[in-house]
């Protein structure tokens, strides 16, 4: 690998090193969560659907309402305790989808997805981790209101960490879905992909679900032999994002290349090509004589991008 390549300040990974003390062992305390919900410091995280409410400021946006005014927003869902930032509760509040949106003409409310409120730093970074909390918490109540078991109706317990089924006693939890996100390296090059889905001159890492009885590595490997025909060897772990679009947890890697030929799945890809190491860092920094890029800061494969960049990857 050549000499290592600066790219300057370093954006912090979304959603990660949240301030949040989740405090678990309180939720099975109905008093305790009525008395934290009843204290003044008391503040939730307002969700509808895929929308995130906050009181518009500058230079960035609130996103937290007292109970009582997060009450007065409209249809309410689900209330879920979050945790305690330094010693003030956190709630997450659910919205109905159609009540958030009707929040859209507000003048003094900023209401969007979460993707946007990142990318665009809407609000101040140490909001993300607990936004992404509970937009994934709330979200998995949406679509877990009935039994998997027996099909009745489940009642929410542990401050909005269970769900339980009156009629057979099954019990219910949020469960995260592990996705691997690797960069096959060979070399001076890199393997990047397009979704259909991207915007128009971003690339990324390749991606897919870890499948059951499935290794964080070998889902690596199936995943980059699948999508683009690329054989690998030895797999580095990164580092993880939690990645609540829906519920998922993103596990960064780097990946050895063993093969060359790229065949491209089109049901999964738009396209495969090789990157070498100086177009890498072009896109990181905006400046692709192409205007091709990558994810942006908040997104964990901008980091598995920048770290090979910058620093190499040694597979031995």
């Amino acid at each position: 690998m050549s000499s290592r390549i600066d790219l300057g300040p370093k954006p912090r990974l979304g959603y990660t090193d949240s301030r949040l003390l989740r405090a678990a062992e309180l939720r099975r305390d109905g008093a305790s969560i009525a008395a934290l919900a009843a204290d003044p410091r008391a503040a939730c995280y307002v969700v509808g659907g895929e929308l995130i409410v906050l009181t518009k400021a500058e230079p960035a946006s609130n996103p937290l309402f007292s109970v009582s005014q997060a009450s007065t927003l409209g249809t309410p869902g689900e209330m879920i305790f979050l945790g305690l930032d330094d010693g003030a509760p956190r709630f997450g509040f659910g919205l109905a989808p159609q009540s958030a949106e009707a929040l859209k003409e507000r003048g003094d409310l900023v209401v969007t997805d979460l993707r946007s409120i990142a990318v665009q730093g809407l609000v101040e970074a140490d909001h993300l981790p607990p936004i992404a909390e509970a937009k994934a918490v709330l979200h998995w109540h949406t679509r877990h209101r009935f039994c998997a078991n027996c099909g009745a109706p489940t009642d929410v317990t542990d401050a909005g960490w269970r769900r339980d089924c009156p009629a057979c006693k099954a019990q219910h939890f949020p469960r995260t879905d592990p996705v691997v996100i690797m960069l096959a390296v060979d070399g001076d090059r890199c393997l990047l992909g397009r979704s259909p889905r991207f915007a128009p001159t971003m690339w990324s890492c390749l991606a897919g679900f870890v499948e059951p009885g499935e290794s964080m590595e070998d889902a690596v490997r199936r995943e980059t032999l699948e999508e683009a025909g690329i054989a690998c060897g030895r797999v580095r772990y990164f580092a993880t994002q939690p990645w609540p679009f829906p519920m998922s947890l993103m596990i960064g890697c780097h990946a050895q290349a063993l093969s060359r030929d790229i065949t491209v799945d089109r049901d999964e890809l738009e396209d495969a090509r090789w990157f070498s190491r100086d177009e890498a860092a072009q896109m990181l920094t905006r400046r692709h004589p192409d205007g091709l890029t990558t994810p942006p800061g908040v997104a964990i494969a901008y980091h598995i991008i920048r770290s090979w960049v910058e620093d190499g990857i040694e597979f031995d």
